[in-house]
């Protein structure tokens, strides 16, 4: 299966939580790295607070979307430089959750283009929302 944008903003959105639940830095991802002919490239700045900022480049473009996914959970091991035991678990954690956006139904869909919601049980508006009421109509009730 070959890699896509949506697949790719999904995927980044996912590990990104992973990330921040787990208490790592969380990179930035974009597409495509800058320097010509590799499929990754990492670039660390220092922010406005002293912190560090890192960015994860990756090819999309004819690659599958297996060694995307690689790219990108390798670049978060290596952002936060993770090493022996602890990088192994936190790449099975982070294959675990890109996999289960794929059954949950939540990652993008292969022709379609459009991610399912997760919340897919309800249409039209959303939750809570309703729409005008008449004046001096008491409000009412949504199901």
């Amino acid at each position: 299966m070959e890699a896509s944008s949506l697949r790719f903003a999904a995927a980044a959105r996912t590990l990104g939580e992973v990330a921040r639940a787990a208490g790592l830095v969380v990179p930035s991802f974009r597409s495509p790295p800058r320097l010509a002919g590799v499929d990754r490239t990492m670039k660390r700045q220092s922010d406005a607070l002293g912190g560090e900022a890192v960015t994860v480049a990756v090819r999309i473009k004819g690659r599958s979307w297996v060694s995307v996914l690689a790219d990108m959970i390798d670049g978060v091991i290596v952002s936060n430089s993770l090493s022996g035991p602890t990088a192994g678990a936190a790449r099975t954690v982070m294959w675990a959750a890109v996999e289960a956006d794929v059954m949950r139904g939540t990652a993008p869909h292969e022709g379609d283009g459009v991610a399912k919601r997760r919340n897919s049980g309800r249409s039209g508006q959303s939750a809570g929302r309703r729409g005008p009421q008449p004046a001096g109509q008491p409000q009412t009730r949504v199901a």
